[in-house]
């Protein structure tokens, strides 16, 4: 029989007393120590803020009423410069397309020869005729004198008489066609009507032009107007006197009047021309021509609003959106409609009351049901102010 070796039997009699003993302790260890040992990562922790804004209310205040238009830059007249003398070569041409002349500058001359050459015939004609005249009055007074002493008949009387009318009508007449010719010498000068911007040049030197014949456009004293297309609707609004602010495809903004309000509507287009007087800018140097498209704004006067910072509305799927402050430090996500915009600040027509508190700054970064943070330099005091029950909820 074999027998065993005494380590290995020193071993086997060591684990079967830490088997022992083990199992005692798992036995006799206190309660407590069985409950298992709660982890400090699954303590509830308080909620931290999404962000931090600041607060804002509505402001009531008037704001201006204005009616967009567009429309056309026009001159107020033009006037149509021609040749008023016909058969005469054009020698000299004095202004081009653009040039601001004044009433009465001569714009062109026609060369004169044969104009000065009728003209001298007719001031020989007037004085022949004169010579006559002269005679046949002698003549008339001399038979008038003797009238009595029977040395001329009756019929030569009435013949001497009837000469010295004559003579006197001859002259008349050869008087009338002098100052015709005068008159085309004059004619010969071509001067403008009026003040003004040359806005057409058709006059060629050497051209021989005839009578009628349109040398020259005119704008008449520089002045321009703005022709807007208002729709029927809103013509009965229109008033002369009213402002209107217009702004030219250029970027160059003036500030006009209506002038006069078109009597009529088209019928096709269902709208009417408002005429709206442009400050004078004579000269290349003006910002607003005659042709150039431009839109404008008519001021109508003013109506109450409630409008908020442009930063406190948040535009979403093409909706407007703000944000207001609960009691609770979180917000509420509201849908609301925008009127008109005034420098940086936006009307509301719906959605919010005055009495609301909203976020100003930070509110495109926001969800429905964040918790914020309201800045130290806030106006309001969302806390404060949201906790008073006399300030109703709004759905």
């Amino acid at each position: 029989m074999r027998t065993l070796k005494p380590i290995p039997l020193l071993l086997l009699i060591l684990a079967v007393v830490a088997a022992v003993g083990g199992g005692a302790y798992w036995l006799t260890r206190p309660k407590e120590a069985t409950q298992p040992t709660v982890s400090s990562a699954s303590a509830p922790v308080a909620a931290r803020p999404a962000l931090t804004v600041t607060s804002t209310r509505a402001q009531s205040s008037a704001l201006p009423i204005k009616l967009s238009a567009n429309g056309n830059v026009a001159a107020w007249q033009e006037a149509s410069i021609g040749a008023e003398i016909s058969g005469l070569r054009l020698a000299e041409v004095l202004v081009n397309v653009g040039d601001v002349v004044q009433r009465g500058q001569v714009l062109a001359r026609f060369a004169t020869e044969a104009v000065q050459s009728d003209v001298a015939q007719a001031r020989a004609a007037v004085a022949e005729a004169s010579a006559n005249a002269q005679e046949a009055s002698a003549n008339a007074d001399r038979v008038r004198t003797l009238s009595s002493t029977g040395v001329f008949s009756g019929q030569q009387i009435n013949q001497y008489l009837t000469a010295e009318q004559t003579a006197k009508a001859r002259v008349d007449s050869v008087k009338a066609g002098l100052a015709a010719q005068l008159l085309r010498l004059q004619y010969a000068e071509v001067r403008a009507p009026d003040s003004g911007v040359i806005s057409a040049r058709l006059a060629t030197v050497g051209a021989v032009v005839g009578a009628g014949t349109e040398l020259f456009r005119l704008i008449r004293q520089g002045r321009l107007e703005w022709r807007a297309e208002v729709g029927s609707a809103e013509l009965a609004r229109m008033r002369p006197g009213t402002a209107v602010t217009v702004l030219a495809a250029s970027g160059a903004q003036s500030t006009g009047r209506v002038r006069m309000v078109a009597p009529t509507v088209d019928p096709q287009t269902r709208s009417g021309l408002v005429y709206v007087d442009l400050p004078s800018q004579s000269g290349s140097a003006s910002s607003f021509k005659a042709g150039m498209f431009a839109r404008g704004e008519f001021e109508l006067g003013t109506s109450p609003g409630l409008t908020v910072p442009q930063q406190a509305v948040v535009v979403r799927d093409g909706f407007s959106y703000v944000f207001r402050l609960n009691p609770d430090q979180r917000v509420s996500q509201l849908k609301v409609q925008t009127g008109r915009r005034i420098g940086e600040r936006v009307e509301l027509l719906d959605g919010v009351g005055a009495e609301a508190l909203l976020v100003a700054s930070g509110a495109g970064f926001l969800n429905d049901g964040d918790l914020v943070k309201v800045a130290p330099g806030s106006a309001t005091n969302p806390a404060s102010t949201l906790a008073k029950p006399d300030v109703p909820a709004i759905k």
